[in-house]
């Protein structure tokens, strides 16, 4: 059993907290809510992010940082990608030497590019032996109803990336683990600006072909990223992958998806934020993905044009007319992720 804190009690970091409970850990919660914690600690349920499902007794929570990371083992990162550096910049007073940091955001840092994982390296002060990211195709909505569901953690050291596996393994998650931080990272980055993509032509009312054209496509822009800058091309073909691209593309439950339909049915940027509430990593870190791409010059089609939309006012239909415009190219199928 480990100490464990998990860090933002928002759809994700709940499920988390759930999950890290259930498998037998020692969880404390940190809300930046005070509603939130009067609500779990006191019925066991998120009304906020989680209405009606019941939490394990054992998930408590607490509104103080210093609370939460005190004496903390595993402390587990899920907050806004973007937050980040100013929130580590402080909470790393509390940060017990020898804990490991694990990242459940799915974003690159928007002024610098850098990885989240690079991020709590350099602002935390902590090794990259001690720091884990984990990405998989989770819907938080059915993780908290207990559905089957997989992950990949993934660790520099083995050694850590199995200790956190085994942490989260209940009968209901199962991880998996790699060393190849730098591909699951950049599947958990990119795989939500192509959901934004996929999410407009759905919105705009096109079909299934549209739709895996869209996909089949990300999965070859996301390789090539991440083959540039480093990863095993087979991660991108996993859970943190493949996997998580089909879930975020495709479900009712995932945010980017969501906010890709609501612009593809005429609703502005703007309008979209109101009308969801919630943290959309895609819109948040695709300028700063496309600009990784051309320092690395990666062809990122898809990426180019969800940056026309979300920075500059294209409409969808002009962006999809766009992408079907484009000179054609030979299909190599997995080797034209390279291409």
């Amino acid at each position: 059993m480990a100490r464990v804190a998990v860090m933002g009690s928002g759809s994700f970091g709940t499920a988390m907290g759930m999950i890290v409970a259930d498998a037998g850990n020692d969880v404390i919660m940190w809300a930046r809510e005070p509603e939130v914690m009067e609500s779990i600690n006191n019925t066991h349920i998120n009304e906020m992010f989680h209405p009606g499902l019941e939490l394990p007794e054992g998930l408590r929570v607490t509104t103080d940082v210093k609370e939460a990371l005190s004496e903390a083992e595993i402390i587990v990162l899920a907050i806004p990608a973007q937050t980040l550096r100013e929130n580590l910049s402080t909470w790393k007073l509390w940060i017990e030497p020898n804990a490991i940091v694990v990242t459940l955001m799915k974003g690159i840092e928007a002024t610098s590019g850098k990885r989240m994982t690079e991020v709590i390296a350099e602002v935390g002060a902590i090794p990259p032996e001690r720091v884990v990211a984990i990405s998989g195709p989770n819907l938080a909505r059915e993780i908290i109803q207990r559905q089957p569901a997989a992950t990949t953690v993934a660790c520099v050291d083995p050694a850590n990336a199995r200790l956190v596996a085994a942490a989260i393994t209940t009968a209901y998650f199962r991880p998996y683990w790699t060393e190849d931080v730098v591909g699951a990272e950049v599947c958990g980055s990119m795989k939500n600006v192509i959901a934004l993509a996929n999410g407009m032509a759905y919105g705009l009312g096109y079909g299934e072909n549209a739709q895996a054209s869209m996909i089949t496509r990300g999965l070859a822009e996301m390789t090539r990223l991440g083959i540039a800058l480093g990863a095993n091309p087979m991660t991108f073909l996993g859970l943190g992958g493949i996997g998580d691209l089909i879930a975020t593309c495709t479900s009712s439950l995932s945010r980017n998806r969501t906010f890709g339909e609501n612009l593809g049915r005429g609703l502005t940027v703007d309008e979209t934020i109101e009308r969801t509430k919630q943290t959309c990593e895609g819109v948040k870190s695709c300028a700063a993905l496309l600009e990784l791409g051309r320092a690395n010059g990666v062809e990122m089609p898809i990426t180019e044009q969800v940056v026309q939309v979300v920075e500059h006012g294209m409409s969808p239909s002009e962006m999809l007319g766009n992408l079907m415009s484009r000179d054609p190219k030979a299909d190599q199928g997995s080797a034209a992720a390279v291409q």
